[in-house]
Formats: structure tokens, C-alpha cells, sequence
């Protein structure tokens, strides 16, 4: 998802450097710079992911089954602005958003999918599809902000928050078109390069190229699914092996069709090294982590943990150095991809990605009372939870704040295609 991980690498390299402010509890900081705000999950300036890593370290924690820390719930539903939009960070929630503060389609729905996922949050995301709603393009899609042209991606996430929110995403019209709508103009035909995938935009020239992580996207939002996407179960939707799969169909596809269509295209893509790869100007190509794990997600639930199988694996083998690099949302991405394929994200090639992404932030919450004899220190269990680790009985016992660590960043490549936005 080309923005957010743009973003995420700009976060990833930048020197922390928030101003001290009363709107919120900050965590010290051993370094001496600036502290980070209390309950945000990650090391890193949240200023151009905030809202967005701290939406999926909430929504993969929840996929897990653990509560997470009511501190971290505070902090996501205190950046929200009075209209329902969020922006990527907001350094002094207490003051009203105005003209300046640029929020954005894709850190709203995001917002969207873990608080409707937590439940409880009903005002706040309510407000927050009333806006996403106001914004919506004549094509029926959403550009990353409010009046942009519509995208794949940014389309995607706000299907995603719509079925969330409890809405049916093809009702949602405006000028008579819905979403779907304006993902099926985006899905390239069944002829030429590129072959049933998505575009992300169209170029310059009108025409449409085949980018992989506008595809792994648009085919979870043409299923009607959200980042947290559920597999399609054995037999699944595409049936066969997706690494002979091809895209079928003539004109304008169906929803369905195009998603299938989108995930032959993808099992296409990752059949040889089973990952994808991306490419910097001047560089040699690199195996593209969050791109990888997204495919995995759109392939399971397009057509079954099976049709994922490759990928994953490789995932397992490869992917801990990525998502200790990058963070909260790498790992709540890896955590989705083992939702979508029925693997145990406590042991995803030996790495448990539930303590590790919770290790990022604050602990979540404590459901299970300690029983007589259990080491003073250690905290109580967290639901689905069996070990939230010393460092996490460190702070409950010490009553300390979140030590932050400034981690080198790890910059995400782009691929060819694809128009890079910060927000």
C-alpha cells in the first residue's frame, strides 16, 4: 500500500523531534530528544504514520485475540478531528483541527477498521464514515485526500472501514456509481501486460499499468474485505492451483471476477521466488516485504490458505529482520497475512509476532487475575496472550513509561507505476 509505506519510511528515518505539549502524557526519553506521546505504538515520528501504524497494531492485537491497552485505544480516538477525519498525527489533539491540518482518507479508514473492530466506538466511527461518505468521488472511489482522484488503494482501505462500520460498501453511491465501480475501471483487462491486476491510477496518458500493490488491495476490497481479511477456506474462491490460474473474462468484469482475475495475477508474480521485488532508481532489485505480505492476505482470501502457501512460507523464512526494522504495522501486517492462512501468529516460522508487536507499544490490557505463587513481577496474562514478557511487567510493575528507542529506519522501495504521496 504504496502511501502508507512511504510514509512509514519517511517515519522510519526522521529524528524525533516532537515539541513538548500539555495535550499529552509523553514518555521519557534516555536519548534526550523529544519523547514520543503516551500509548503510541512504534519508536519512530509518528508524524507521517501515526494514526496508521497505531490502527493496525490495535486491529492485528484484536485478530489475535488480545485487549488492547486502554491508553493506546485513548490515543487513536483522541486524534480524531471534530468533523470525523483523521489525519496521520495530530501533535496537540486538544487543539481544533483547521485548514492546516491535512487529514486523509486512508488514515480515517484505517481508524475505522480497529475501532469498529474493538467495539464500543460507535459515535467516532460513525462521524468518521459520515466523512468519508462527504468525500466520496464521483467515480464512487476515494483519492488519498478529500477531492484527490480516486486510487485503488485509498478506495480499498475505505471499503475496508465501510463493511467494518456495519455498511454495505455497493450502497454507498455517489452519481450513481459506487466503489466497485470505480475499482472495476481500475482493473486491467484480460489481454496485453499485466493481465487482470489493478492499476493504482492511470499514468500520465490515461493508460492503465499493472501495479502489484494496487492489485493485493483491490482484490480484498472486490471481496468486500478490510485489512483483517479472512481466507476463503480449502476449496476457496479461485479453486486449482493459483500458480496456473489466468485471468477470464471479456469487457467490464464482475466484482468477483476481477478479484480472481487480480489474484492469478499475483500468484503469477510470487510462482518463481515466491515474493515480490522492488526496485529503487540506481539499485538492484530488493524482495518487497509488506507488498509480499498483502499478496498473501489477497490470494487467501480470494482462493485459500493453499493458494497462499508459497509466499507465506517465505514470509516465515524471511521476513523478522524486516519487521523488527519497520515496526508495529509490519509486524500487524505479518500478523494479518497469518489470520488470513490459519497460521499461529505466535509461531510464524518460530518468530512470535503477537509478543513481538506488542513489545512495540504499551501492554495490552490484563484479563486473567494472577494466581497465588506467580512472580510479583510479571503481569497478569493478556487475552490470547500467554506472555507479555518482562519488558511489559517492567512498566505495569515500576509504574514507567514506555522507554522509547529510535530505531535506524528501513526504507520501503517503491514500485514502477506507482504515484508516491506524502501525506
Amino acid at each position: 500500500m504504496n502511501i502508507r509505506r512511504c510514509a512509514a519510511a519517511l517515519a522510519a528515518v526522521a529524528v524525533i523531534g516532537i515539541p513538548g505539549s500539555p495535550a499529552f502524557a509523553a514518555s521519557p526519553s534516555p536519548s534526550g530528544k523529544a519523547a514520543l506521546p503516551d500509548g503510541l505504538y512504534g519508536s519512530t515520528d509518528p508524524k507521517y504514520d501515526g494514526v496508521w501504524r497505531q490502527s493496525l497494531a490495535l486491529l492485528a492485537q484484536h485478530t489475535a485475540g488480545v485487549r488492547p491497552a486502554a491508553r493506546a485505544v485513548d490515543w487513536l480516538t483522541g486524534q480524531q478531528c471534530a468533523d470525523g477525519s483523521y489525519a496521520a498525527f495530530r501533535a496537540d489533539p486538544a487543539r481544533a483541527c483547521d485548514a492546516k491540518v491535512m487529514v486523509d482518507t486512508n488514515s480515517t479508514a484505517a481508524a475505522v477498521q480497529a475501532l469498529a473492530a474493538l467495539g464500543g466506538h460507535d459515535a467516532a466511527t460513525g462521524k468518521a464514515v459520515a466523512w468519508l461518505k462527504s468525500v466520496q468521488n464521483k467515480d464512487g472511489g476515494w483519492g488519498y485526500t478529500a477531492g484527490g482522484p480516486s486510487d485503488t488503494n485509498s478506495t480499498a482501505v475505505v471499503v475496508g472501514a465501510l463493511a467494518a462500520a456495519g455498511e454495505k460498501p455497493a450502497a454507498v453511491v455517489k452519481d450513481g456509481k459506487s466503489p466497485y465501480d470505480a475499482l472495476l475501471g481500475l482493473a486491467l483487462p484480460c489481454s496485453g501486460d499485466g493481465a487482470g491486476a489493478f492499476a493504482y491510477q492511470p499514468d500520465k496518458k490515461g493508460k492503465l499499468v499493472a501495479n502489484a500493490d494496487a492489485t493485493a488491495a483491490g482484490v480484498v476490497a472486490a471481496l468486500g474485505q478490510g485489512l483483517a481479511a479472512t481466507g476463503a477456506g480449502k476449496d476457496g474462491g479461485a479453486g486449482g492451483d493459483a500458480a496456473t490460474a489466468k485471468c477470464v473474462g471479456g469487457g467490464k468484469p464482475t466484482a468477483a471476477q476481477a478479484a480472481a482475475n487480480g489474484a492469478a495475477y499475483l500468484a503469477h508474480e510470487v510462482a518463481k521466488d515466491g515474493y515480490l521485488t522492488s526496485v529503487l532508481p540506481g539499485a538492484t532489485a530488493q524482495p518487497d516485504y509488506g507488498n509480499t505480505a498483502d499478496t498473501v492476505v489477497a490470494l487467501a482470501a480470494q482462493g485459500g490458505a493453499a493458494q497462499a502457501k508459497k509466499p507465506l512460507e517465505w514470509l516465515e523464512k524471511h521476513a523478522e529482520a524486516w519487521a523488527k526494522q519497520s515496526g508495529p504495522a509490519a509486524y500487524a501486517q505479518l500478523v494479518f497475512a497469518a489470520h488470513a492462512t490459519g497460521t499461529d501468529p505466535r509461531d510464524f516460522g518460530g518468530l512470535d509476532l503477537v509478543k513481538a508487536l506488542n513489545a512495540t507499544g504499551p501492554a495490552p490490557e490484563a484479563t486473567d487475575a494472577p494466581t497465588a505463587g506467580d512472580n510479583a513481577a510479571k503481569p497478569a496474562k493478556s487475552d490470547g496472550d500467554g506472555d507479555g514478557g518482562s519488558h511489559a511487567a517492567v512498566w505495569w510493575a515500576g509504574g514507567i513509561l514506555l522507554v522509547v528507542v529510535i530505531a535506524v529506519g528501513f526504507m520501503l522501495s517503491r514500485r514502477g507505476g506507482k504515484r508516491v504521496q506524502q501525506p
